[in-house]
């Protein structure tokens, strides 16, 4: 008996040191897995286990909109960090988000840039600051940001991504700005032709031109995107809004179209037209594709775009078996070019009243705000798609400028929360045009983001009044382009100013003073 019962305490022991050791090993694979997170990732990271992935719908109001499903390395990786992953509807035209809202037919989550104004409601959307407070005390946005995103009711509903002060800026030398700046590409391969006339400024260009399309008459000189028609002649002339926006002098605001340098680029542009160097259809362009179609089928010699246009149509033609290759202009051709930055950022991503788990989605955008996720989000897996240069940016292992590989990837489309710094040292590539580019632009960049806060209210007269000004300006603005001699575009701009101030332009213009000098202190 005394023997039987030794064996089953034996036998009892080693169950109960089994179990121990079992209960040991659970508990410290559990720490190891902790451990292995990264610093500076969210506490949500921690939480994404694969039984716990929430699918949150997601609309991106920008048709233009290169990447459509939630896939890819980018994607995957955003999942397995944040327990979220995406069902993705991008807008098919610009009028069916404000459809969405009248109706209240609205997704968990909205990425926009046109309707930041209107969804900045609490009908609509949750403050992001009643759910940092109640479920990411630990979320920490800068006071600058947060300021130029409140509204009067108090309320912060989004944080636009691509913002960076000017500081920020300087602090971060190779930080050089986006893709999102206007550029022109030509053809090397016809300048050569032509004798390697320089272009070092506007007349030089405009001289070109002229040659271009009397050596080659069945070729368009200069090939426009619908969306980048003016800018990059408007900062040549010194112009420093786009012809819907503000300007500041002597510490007060007027609207674009009535600063003095405005009308010497609208003659320009209609000389161009006049001459022959440019398509009156370009202005009637629907399709973002056709620009692109004319530069690489060989049917123009120049191409407006951005400052990546030339690398991206090099790749395009090496890729379709075109002999030839496109090289920048320079992003000064005047002594009078400047650039006024006034953005406050790009897009922003708000959490709607429809959606069915507020404390995921802040801390989704909690992780995405992190130092580690914006730089997956930016620049991809570190190790995969990058290593960090000790100099202070990302050695990517990858053209930005190959926008086949960039959006089948997912690299940079899921900036829901990020910054122009990262996006900015994003585009630093030592060597390509785009970098050149990016750096000349940056050497006459001023930043004045307190304009950016004269920002109209959803469903106010000024709102109103200004949407008015706008749409007639865009309709009034062909005319002046189109015009038949340089007399008639005078006139036809003159005209268009002079309706504006019909319509209510100085007390549009006194509202925005107000607005201004309240706010600029902020900075």
């Amino acid at each position: 008996m005394k023997k039987n019962r030794g064996k089953r305490l034996t036998l009892l022991s080693l169950t109960f040191v089994l179990v121990i050791a079992l209960l040991s090993a659970c508990g410290g694979g559990k720490e190891n897995s902790s451990s292995q997170q990264e610093g500076g990732s969210t506490n949500t990271s921690s939480s994404a286990k694969s039984d716990e992935v929430t699918e949150l719908s997601l609309f991106i109001d920008a048709s233009w909109y290169p990447v459509k499903e939630w896939k890819g390395p980018i994607a995957e990786k955003i999942t397995e960090k944040t327990g979220v992953k995406l069902k993705v509807t991008v807008a098919t035209d610009d009028k069916q988000l404000p459809l969405m809202i009248s109706s209240g037919d609205l997704p968990d989550l909205v990425f926009t840039y046109a309707n930041i104004d209107r969804m900045s409601d609490s009908k609509l959307s949750y403050p992001w600051n009643e759910l940092i407070e109640k479920y990411a005390p630990d979320f920490q946005i800068d006071k600058t940001r947060i300021a130029i995103h409140t509204m009067d009711d108090g309320n912060f509903y989004t944080v636009r991504n691509s913002f960076a002060t000017q500081e920020e800026m300087e602090q971060n030398k190779y930080a050089i700005g986006s893709d999102g700046n206007p550029g022109i590409a030509v053809r090397e391969d016809i300048l050569q032709e032509l004798g390697n006339p320089p272009i070092n400024s506007l007349d030089d260009f405009v001289k070109v031109l002229g040659m271009v399309k009397e050596k080659y008459p069945d070729m368009v000189p200069l090939i426009m995107d619908k969306d980048w028609l003016e800018q990059y002649f408007l900062q040549q002339f010194g112009v420093e809004a786009l012809l819907d926006g503000w300007y500041e002098r002597d510490g007060k605001v007027d609207y674009a179209i009535r600063q003095p340098e405005m009308l010497e680029f609208f003659k320009f542009m209609n000389s161009l037209y006049r001459n022959g160097y440019i398509l009156a259809e370009n202005y009637t362009y629907t399709n973002d594709q056709l620009d692109d179609e004319y530069a690489l089928n060989g049917k123009a010699f120049a191409h407006s775009h951005t400052v990546s246009v030339a690398d991206a149509d090099n790749i395009k033609a090496q890729n379709n078996g075109k002999p030839y290759k496109f090289k920048m202009l320079p992003s000064a051709l005047s002594e009078n070019a400047k650039i006024v930055s006034t953005g406050l950022g790009f897009a922003g991503t708000f959490i709607t009243k429809k959606n069915k788990d507020p404390e995921k989605s802040i801390k989704f955008l909690q992780y995405l705000a992190s130092d580690e996720g914006k730089k997956l989000t930016m620049f991809g897996i570190e190790g995969e798609h990058w290593t960090w240069n000790e100099e202070g940016y990302p050695d990517l292992k990858y053209d930005p400028s190959d926008a086949d590989f960039i959006n089948s990837n997912g690299i940079k489309w899921w900036y829901l929360y990020n910054d122009g710094v990262m996006e900015g040292l994003q585009s630093y590539v030592p060597g390509t045009q785009k970098t050149q580019a990016l750096m000349e632009r940056k050497e006459i960049t001023i930043y004045k983001p307190e304009i950016g806060l004269i920002q109209t209210q959803p469903d106010s007269k000024e709102k109103t009044t200004k949407t008015k000004i706008d749409e007639m300006i865009k309709n009034e603005k062909v005319k002046i382009y189109l015009a038949n001699s340089e007399e008639e575009a005078v006139a036809n701009y003159q005209n268009m100013i002079k309706t504006a101030e019909s319509m209510g332009l100085q007390e549009l213009v006194d509202w925005a003073n107000e607005i201004y000098q309240k706010k600029k202190d902020l900075f």
